[in-house]
């Protein structure tokens, strides 16, 4: 069972950056494409930015391009998400989602109901 186990939520200002963090027990087939989502109070769950970590591609949703960068350590097993220029908008509980070579971009950036694996879940919250 693979397992996916999030750090780095908090509290930022309107302007500032936040690191998150996912670590995942293990990447084989099925947990190669590995994802950032967010859900928001009242909203739906959708997807950030993913990246397939045989080749490092990545993809960004529209609102966070230029302003949040996801990558992956091999070493540390981790994909990281880096957020700056955080906005007010940007204030949701964040899940690092594990899933198959299948997940199309589009998937990916959805609503996340391609992943297999799950993190807990880490809150950002953007505090004047």
């Amino acid at each position: 069972q693979v397992q996916l186990v999030e750090s780095g939520g908090g509290s930022v200002q309107p302007g500032g950056s936040l690191k998150l963090s996912c670590r995942v027990s293990e990447f084989t087939y099925y947990s190669s494409v590995v994802a950032w989502l967010r859900q928001a109070p009242g909203k739906e769950r959708e997807g950030v930015a993913v990246i397939y970590t045989p080749d490092s591609r990545t993809y960004y949703r529209d609102s966070v391009k230029g302003r949040f960068t996801i990558s992956q350590d091999k070493a540390k097993s981790t994909v990281e998400l880096q957020m700056t220029d955080v906005k007010a908008e940007d204030a949701a509980t964040y899940y690092c989602a594990a899933g198959g070579l299948g997940i199309t971009p589009v998937q990916a950036l959805g609503a996340g109901q391609d992943f297999r694996y799950w993190g807990q879940g880490t809150q950002v919250t953007v505090t004047a």
